[in-house]
């Protein structure tokens, strides 16, 4: 038997808003398909964050608990080694926000980012609210999806560094508030799709299984997962 995939979830109490935790069900249920074992290391403050996990998940959170989640993994400093060794990360909305150089606090004043991705995050002038949906940019098939679907709540504009690409260019909500949406910068993947996100584009999952793992995983295509993708835009975008 193979050795696990070891997923760290971290501070899910925190940063767990919009069913953010179904992003880590879905990477064991991904990985179950194709017969690959996990292992869950659920990590709260104060807790060590494991050097030797195989992909890291932060999910959402409000402006407090975002602050206090920096803060905590900027004084422990694992997940900036996982960066540096290209560990893949996938970070949801206020995590996403806290991988760059600063975001706006409880205040709206711009608090100290972990700075693992070029980016910055300053207010909207008005907050994003809705379903989100976005084609990939970059190369035709961005992480094997053809498009994006997910739920927005966020305050935040995102604005990209020259060496960052995004996820998506929006075709429906505000995403990053430019007309693109998320950031992908090596292994680690930003975004504000909620819905969770992985439920909603397991093609995410799987390239972030295949980064954790170094090798291609046989496509696998659900029936219910792609009934709820269609539902969505057909809600979305109609026809």
């Amino acid at each position: 038997m193979s050795d696990p995939v070891v997923i760290a979830s971290i501070y899910p109490d925190l940063l767990g808003t919009y069913g953010d935790g179904g992003n880590v069900i879905t990477l064991r249920h991904r990985a179950a398909l194709r017969g690959l074992p996990t292992e869950v290391i659920a990590v709260q403050p104060g807790d060590a964050l494991p050097d030797g996990a195989d992909l890291y998940v932060l999910g959402g959170g409000e402006d407090t608990a975002q602050v206090a989640a920096c803060e905590a993994l900027q004084k422990d400093g694992a997940l900036a080694r996982a960066a540096q060794r290209g560990a893949p990360i996938l970070a949801i909305c206020a995590g996403y926000q806290l991988l760059g150089t600063f975001f706006p606090d409880a205040t709206g004043s711009p608090a100290p980012g972990l700075e693992l991705i070029d980016l910055s995050t300053s207010r909207l002038p008005a907050r994003a609210v809705g379903e989100l949906v976005a084609d990939p940019t970059d190369r035709p098939g961005l992480l094997g999806a053809d498009r994006f679907t997910g739920y927005e709540n966020h305050a935040g504009g995102t604005t990209l560094g020259p060496g960052v690409a995004p996820l998506g260019r929006v075709v429906a909500g505000v995403g990053n508030g430019d007309g693109t949406e998320g950031a992908v910068s090596g292994h680690i993947v930003g975004t504000y799709l909620h819905g969770p996100c992985l439920v909603r584009n397991p093609d995410i999952a799987d390239q972030l299984l295949e980064w954790a793992t170094g090798s291609p995983l046989t496509p696998v295509t659900e029936a219910a997962v792609a009934d709820l993708r269609a539902e969505r835009f057909r809600t979305v975008l109609g026809g």
